[in-house]
C-alpha cells in the first residue's frame, strides 16, 4: 500500500502535468491560429454596395476588401435579425434553436437557449481572446443570456434590436414604457459614448481592441454594427449632417440619409482594416463581411435600402430577404480576386472558421452547417446544397431550396413585401467615373500592401457580381402566366436561371413540388418549438432607472474558468479529495 505522502506526490504530479500540457497547448494555439474578424452589418441591401453594382452609393473600402478576397455571390441568411445571429453563433438552423419565429423584442422574456454552445465559447476555449462590439439581440431578460456569459470575454454595445445612434436609448413607442438606455461595457451600464455617433464609436472601440491585443494570442472579434438599421421610430434615419450633405445627387431625403449611413459604415471598415494593418496582424487574419438579412425597403424600421433586382425584402421568404451581400478575405486563401458561386449559408460559418483555426468542434453539438474552408481557399467547384430558409409555422410560411430549385409556400409575413422593391432612381454618384481609383486608393487597399488589384480586375469582378434580371422588360402576358401567390398554392423557381423569382414553374413540375414538400415535412418533424414569448410588462425600464436590463434574474453566477473545467483537472481534484478523505 502506498503511503499518504506518496499519494499526494502522485496527485500533485498529475496536476503539474495537466497544467504544463494545457499551457503548452495554449502557447501552440497562440502561435498558429489565425485571427478571426467578422464584420456583421444590420439590414443592408445587396444593391447598396458598389461591388454588387450600385452606382448611387459607392463603398470603396468594402469593395477593396471584396475584390481582393472572394465575393460570396450566393450567400444565404435567415430573413430577420435574431434568427440570423443565432445561426452564426451556433451553426444551426433557427428551427433547431427555437429562434425561427420573429425577433426578440426588449420586453420579451426569451433568448438563445442557454444549452446552446456558441462560437465565442468554442473559440475562447481554443485559446482565443473573444470580443463583441455592438449589437447582441439574442436575449437579456436573464443575465445568463448576455454576451459575456455566452462566450465573449469583452462586450461594448447594446442588447436591443436597435438604439438611437446618438442617445443610445431604445423606445417601445407602441407601449406605455419609458425610454430605456441600452449601452453596456461588459455587464455595466456604459455612458462614456453617449452623444457620439454609434458607427464611429463602435469603430473606435474595435480599434482599441486591436491596438491593445496581445499578439501572442489569437483574436476573435465580432464587429456587429447598428448600421444600417434605423434608430427609434420617432427618429429613424440618423447620420452626421456633414455626411448627408455629400449625397446631394439623391433626391429622396430618406435614401440620402441612408447613403450617409452606408458611407460611415464604409469608412469604419477602412479604419478597422487599417488598424489591423498598422499592428501587422493582417498576415494571419480572416475577415468576413456580410449583412444579417436583406434591407427593409417598406414597413416598420424601413431604411430605404434596396435589394433590387431581387424580389422581396427583410421578413420575406424571397431572395431580397435572404440573399446577403458578403465577402471573405485572408492571405490564407489561395485563390482570390474571384466571385464564388458556391451556395453558402450562415450556418456554415462556425464549422468553416473553426476548420480554418484548426479547432475540432465538440462531438456533443449537432450542427447543420458544413465546413467549406477548403472550397473557399481553393475555389473548388460549387457543391450542391439544400437549405431550409424559413420555416415559421406560427406565421405560416416556408421557403426551402434544394440546389437550384426553390419552394415557397404559405401566407407570407407581409404579402406587400413579395414584389420587386427598391428600384431606386438612376442618379449615379458624381465620383462614379473615378470609381476604380477610389477603390485602389481606399484605406483598405493601402492596408493590403501586397495587393495586385487592377482597374481591369475591378471592372470584371464587379460585372460578374452584378445581377441584371431585366424586370422592366417582362412581357405582361408572360409574367401573368407565371404568377406566384404562395397564400393560394406553392410556388417553384429555378433560382440559377431565374434569381429574381419572376417565373413560377410549379404548374409545369407538380412532381418536383411534391418532392420538395416531402423535404420540408422532414425538417418540420425535426424542428423544436419556437422559444418566442409575449412581452412581460415587468421588463419596463421605468423600474430600473430607465435602463434596459435583465429583470427575470438579478443574480447570475459568473462562468467557470476554462482551466477548472478541464477534465484532467477535475479528475485530479477528485483524486485529491479522495486522498484527503482518508487522512
Amino acid at each position: 500500500m502506498m503511503s499518504t505522502l506518496q499519494l499526494l506526490l502522485i496527485a500533485f504530479g498529475l496536476l503539474a502535468c495537466v497544467t504544463n500540457n494545457v499551457n503548452a497547448a495554449t502557447r501552440q494555439s497562440k502561435v498558429q491560429k489565425p485571427n478571426i474578424v467578422i464584420i456583421l452589418v444590420d439590414d443592408m441591401g445587396i444593391n447598396d454596395v458598389s461591388f454588387h453594382g450600385s452606382n448611387q452609393i459607392l463603398t470603396p473600402n468594402i469593395d477593396a476588401l471584396a475584390y481582393n478576397g472572394v465575393i460570396l455571390n450566393r450567400l444565404y441568411v435567415p430573413n430577420m435579425c435574431t434568427p440570423s445571429r443565432a445561426t452564426l453563433l451556433t451553426g444551426k438552423y433557427p428551427i433547431h434553436t427555437g429562434t425561427q419565429h420573429s425577433v426578440i423584442i426588449n420586453d420579451q422574456p426569451w433568448g438563445l437557449p442557454l444549452g446552446e454552445r456558441t462560437m465565442p465559447e468554442i473559440f475562447r476555449d481554443a485559446g482565443y481572446s473573444t470580443n463583441l462590439i455592438g449589437k447582441w439581440h439574442l436575449g437579456f431578460s436573464k443575465k445568463a443570456y448576455t454576451p459575456t456569459l455566452r462566450g465573449f470575454d469583452n462586450h461594448v454595445g447594446y442588447y436591443s434590436g436597435y438604439i438611437d445612434y446618438y442617445v443610445h436609448d431604445m423606445a417601445m413607442l407602441e407601449k406605455n414604457y419609458s425610454r430605456g438606455y441600452d449601452f453596456r461595457k461588459n455587464l455595466d451600464v456604459h455612458y462614456e459614448g453617449q452623444g457620439l455617433y454609434a458607427t464611429e464609436y463602435f469603430t473606435e472601440e474595435a480599434i482599441k481592441v486591436v491596438k491593445g491585443h496581445d499578439k501572442n494570442q489569437p483574436l476573435f472579434l465580432l464587429m456587429s454594427h447598428l448600421a444600417v438599421h434605423t434608430g427609434n421610430e420617432d427618429n429613424p434615419m440618423q447620420a452626421p449632417p456633414e455626411e448627408v450633405a455629400k449625397f446631394g445627387h439623391i433626391s429622396d431625403p430618406k435614401r440620402r440619409t441612408y447613403a450617409a449611413m452606408m458611407s460611415k459604415l464604409d469608412e469604419s471598415v477602412g479604419k478597422l482594416i487599417g488598424a489591423l494593418g498598422d499592428r501587422k496582424m493582417l498576415d494571419n487574419t480572416i475577415v468576413l463581411f456580410y449583412s444579417d438579412n436583406g434591407a427593409p425597403t417598406l414597413g416598420i424600421h424601413s431604411n430605404a435600402g434596396s435589394n433590387y433586382p431581387f424580389r422581396g425584402q427583410k421578413q420575406s421568404p424571397w431572395e431580397g430577404g435572404i440573399r446577403s451581400a458578403g465577402a471573405i478575405w485572408s492571405p490564407l486563401i489561395k485563390k482570390t480576386k474571384l466571385v464564388s458561386h458556391q451556395l453558402i449559408h450562415s450556418i456554415d460559418w462556425l464549422p468553416t472558421l473553426a476548420a480554418a483555426a484548426g479547432i475540432r468542434l465538440p462531438p456533443t453539438i449537432k450542427i447543420d452547417g458544413i465546413n467549406l474552408w477548403h472550397s473557399l481557399i481553393h475555389n473548388d467547384p460549387p457543391k450542391p446544397r439544400s437549405f431550409i430558409h424559413v420555416l415559421d409555422d406560427i406565421d405560416g410560411y416556408v421557403s426551402y431550396q434544394r440546389s437550384n430549385l426553390k419552394y415557397v409556400n404559405g401566407t407570407e409575413f407581409m404579402p406587400k413585401y413579395g414584389f420587386w422593391l427598391g428600384d431606386i432612381e438612376q442618379t449615379p454618384d458624381p465620383r462614379l467615373s473615378q470609381y476604380s481609383e477610389l477603390v485602389l486608393e481606399s484605406q483598405v487597399s493601402q492596408a493590403l500592401q501586397n495587393s495586385k488589384l487592377s482597374a481591369i480586375d475591378i471592372e470584371a469582378l464587379r460585372s460578374e457580381a452584378t445581377y441584371n434580371c431585366n424586370t422592366h422588360n417582362i412581357s405582361p402576358s408572360r409574367l401573368e402566366s407565371y404568377t406566384c401567390d404562395p397564400a393560394l398554392s406553392p410556388c417553384l423557381f429555378d433560382i440559377e436561371r431565374d434569381p429574381c423569382e419572376m417565373y413560377n414553374i410549379a404548374a409545369e413540375h407538380p412532381f418536383l413540388v411534391k418532392d420538395l414538400e416531402a423535404d420540408v415535412e422532414y425538417y418540420r418533424k425535426g424542428a423544436v418549438a419556437a422559444a418566442w414569448m409575449p412581452g412581460d410588462p415587468k421588463g419596463n425600464p421605468a423600474f430600473y432607472n430607465n435602463t434596459w436590463t435583465w429583470w427575470q434574474d438579478r443574480n447570475s453566477s459568473s462562468r467557470p474558468s476554462p482551466f477548472l473545467s478541464h477534465p484532467m483537472v477535475n479528475l485530479t481534484i477528485s483524486f485529491l479529495l479522495a486522498v484527503f478523505s482518508k487522512l
